[in-house]
């Protein structure tokens, strides 16, 4: 990509045809502003991995062209990769109050924070980078402090709307700029850029107010401790916690640390009112009655070291989940959640629990927009060009029917993928290039030390496991001088299978003796040719292909 040219370009590193990683890009002439950087976590095959974020290599190779990095909202799948790319790239940092506070918690885990530049910004901020000035609206979501981004460039406006719904009645407040998104309309957009996550849903999102309703009620009919599981950063959701445990008269626990942080910035930057008196610890449940009590934890989405986890096996110190007490689930599963989400339910099943969960208890509502909301946001925006983000495929495509049927004319929505470039120059659109990208795997702190050949030795260990072949061989004779130790991990029982590695003893000695006969003396020789000799011979006999290490050591 020219470093000069002065045109118009928009590209996504992460969240195109999946839904998490959310990383985009907008760049003119030498300037890229990056908007949100995220994660996603991984699937059962990718194992050891803990989180799944964006290739950064483009942006790493034009780090001195990056202007700011702005973030829409604080949800981990528009943070979770920001650490990540500030040990790569140390450029400004811009989010509202509540989402700094979020990305702070991770800065200082990470011994960032003292070298970043965070700045404040809230609905009316106006940024200014030269040719590219951005202004920003207020969007409803399900965590607060949510905007939408307004890049005003030579070429026209770009609008990034950031995750959102309209609620007429949000809580909190949080009401969305539905005026100013219709004065930007007006105005003229050339690009809007949109969340697809519901494009499958008709009709409009139901209210966060339902939520409140519900919860009370099920406070109110609660026979004994109330334990409800929900997403840390959704704050609206832990207001409607501690009110229904203000008028039901109970005390109110906290477990899980992410609980215990989030809640802590949300009380401090006074964006949750929680009664003097209210929050007990976790040493304190047991001694008051379990009719004062309720518990808020972490684990609506089957985390197998979530509070909540814990508490379905019985597993979680000092708390104990005992038949009718009350246990809600105030989250929706995210796909692929779902195996276990349905585990954790059996096992509260048996304890005795009440258990309450599944869309139709009115415990959650989403806080991404049906196709109503899709079609309010594109007739507000009256785009000239469209691109959906923020969704797999067919969600995708189904937003893209969506605008062309308020309007926006057939062929100027792009369906593309992360790494391609939408350029516009004199007003056009065409997208005929790319970028390189694709995920980076982080293990513990470190980001891309697992590749591809890591992830599958990591398989064969899971599936067949290891053959450990301990060789002590003469320096200067180059021979065996003790019969070979053969350790098993994962592959088979050693006193069950001794025969098979006699077998393979045998056959280690003989490969050694073949190998010294043809005066290949080479270490790495020698232990090729075992690996190869061992592993054919082990597969004709038992069909697994464990990981072969053989080991000599030199007396």
């Amino acid at each position: 990509m020219s470093k000069h040219e002065a045109s118009l370009s928009f590209f996504a590193l992460g969240g195109l045809h999946e839904i998490g990683k959310n990383m985009y890009a907008i760049e003119y002439g030498d300037k890229i502003i990056v908007i949100d950087c995220g994660n996603k976590f991984p699937d059962e095959s990718l194992l050891g991995v803990d989180l799944i974020i964006p290739d950064m290599s483009y942006l790493q190779e034009n780090k001195d062209r990056i202007k700011a990095l702005i973030v829409t909202h604080g949800h981990e799948d528009h943070i979770g990769g920001i650490p990540y790319f500030l040990k790569k790239m140390n450029v400004p940092v811009y989010a509202t109050r509540f989402t700094l506070g979020l990305i702070e918690l991770k800065l200082d885990e990470h011994k960032l924070l003292r070298d970043t530049e965070l700045v404040e910004i809230n609905r009316d901020s106006e940024l200014n980078f030269d040719e590219i000035s951005v202004n920003f609206f207020k969007v409803s979501h399900s965590i607060p402090d949510c905007l939408g981004i307004v890049f005003t460039t030579p070429e026209g406006k770009i609008v990034h709307t950031g995750d959102f719904k309209f609620d007429l009645t949000p809580a909190g407040n949080e009401h969305s700029d539905i005026h100013k998104m219709a004065e930007i309309g007006r105005e003229g957009v050339l690009l809007l850029i949109s969340e697809s996550t519901n494009a499958e849903r008709p009709g409009l999102t139901p209210t966060e107010q339902m939520v409140g309703d519900h919860v009370l009620e099920a406070f109110r009919k609660a026979k004994r401790k109330v334990i409800l599981s929900t997403f840390a950063s959704n704050i609206h959701r832990v207001q409607q916690v501690v009110d229904a445990c203000h008028i039901t008269n109970r005390k109110l626990a906290l477990l899980g640390r992410s609980m215990l942080n989030v809640v802590d910035i949300a009380m401090e930057r006074g964006y949750l009112n929680v009664p003097e008196g209210m929050l007990i610890e976790q040493d304190q449940i047991n001694e008051l009655p379990p009719e004062q009590v309720a518990v808020l934890c972490t684990g609506s989405q089957g985390e197998p070291n979530a509070a909540l986890a814990r508490l379905s096996t019985g597993n979680f110190r000092g708390v104990e989940i005992l038949p009718e007490d009350t246990v809600i689930f105030a989250a929706g599963p995210i796909p692929g959640n779902e195996r276990n989400v349905t585990k954790i339910v059996d096992n509260l099943f048996t304890l005795g629990a009440k258990v309450i969960y599944g869309s139709g208890k009115g415990m959650h509502v989403s806080g991404h927009g049906y196709q109503e909301d899709l079609k309010l946001m594109l007739t507000l925006m009256r785009p000239t060009y469209f691109v959906p983000i923020h969704g797999e495929y067919r969600m995708l495509h189904l937003h893209r029917e969506l605008a062309e049927s308020v309007g926006v004319e057939e062929g100027n929505t792009f369906l593309i993928n992360n790494g391609d470039v939408l350029d516009i120059k004199n007003k056009v659109a065409t997208q005929t290039r790319n970028i390189p990208t694709g995920n980076t795997y982080v293990d513990g702190v470190a980001a891309g030390d697992v590749g591809e050949i890591v992830l599958r030795d990591r398989k064969q260990l899971s599936e067949d496991g290891m053959l450990v072949i301990v060789l002590t061989m003469s320096k200067r004779e180059r021979r065996l001088i003790s019969e070979p130790d053969t350790i098993t991990r994962g592959f088979v029982y050693a006193k069950e299978s001794e025969e098979l590695l006699k077998d393979v003893n045998r056959l280690i000695k003989k490969t050694v003796s073949e190998i010294k006969g043809e005066n290949k003396y080479q270490w790495n020789e020698i232990k090729q040719n075992v690996r190869k000799s061992v592993g054919q011979h082990i597969f004709k006999q038992t069909r697994k292909k464990p990981m072969i290490l053989p080991i000599i050591i030199e007396v």
